[in-house]
């Protein structure tokens, strides 16, 4: 018998969600993998695309993997123990990502964690997010471009399968802090000047 009253059950899991989806795994793998702070490389971002960077398939693959499970593990798992909470849940660990307590709130771009929650959320919401960022990245070979079309596209999908309301509205959200986050690769973009898929 549960006895503690739904409200505490959303701040026990909100803040259990926070410390788990803050693990910033580019960076644990990379250090664990001798490849250094994944930080000094690259781009500096601890995603899955720096540490591709580093020529290093198998560290970025399972960075890749790990930040989408931090995504997916929270909404799955609070759709048992705080059902009706999924989708503040998805956003919570999307921004966690982002502001990592861990690094002084200097986290990744959040999209891999962006596609476990979408993942989560439905299955075919998730699929069309992320097939539209691998077309774009298969035409234009730049990372962030395809990152930056899939998250516009999101609140669309998210409309025409029916998604509730106040799920809509999370993936506005969700698109305009992607839009925050790549701010500087948009300014590259204009300018020409983004790196490339190798």
């Amino acid at each position: 018998m549960n006895v503690l009253k739904p409200e505490y059950n959303m701040a026990i899991f909100a803040v259990c969600t926070y410390f788990f989806a803050s693990i910033p795994f580019g960076l644990v793998f990379s250090k664990l993998a001798g490849i250094g702070d994944i930080r000094n490389i690259g781009s500096g971002n601890i995603g899955a695309t720096n540490v591709l960077r580093t020529g290093n398939k198998k560290v970025a693959a399972l960075t890749l993997i790990f930040d989408v499970l931090k995504g997916a593990l929270p909404v799955f798992i609070s759709s048992y123990f705080i059902p009706g909470q999924e989708f503040s849940i998805g956003f919570l660990a999307i921004l966690s990502h982002i502001f990592p307590v861990y690094l002084k709130f200097k986290g990744g771009k959040g999209v891999a964690t962006t596609i476990g929650v979408f993942m989560a959320w439905n299955q075919v919401f998730g699929l069309l997010v992320l097939v539209s960022w691998l077309l774009t990245a298969k035409i234009f070979k730049i990372s962030s471009l395809s990152a930056l079309i899939a998250a516009m596209l999101a609140p669309f999908y998210a409309y025409f399968l029916g998604m509730p309301n106040h799920g809509i509205v999370f993936v506005v959200f969700i698109a305009l802090v992607l839009l925050y986050t790549h701010r500087e690769n948009i300014k590259r973009i204009l300018k020409n000047e983004e790196s490339v898929i190798s």
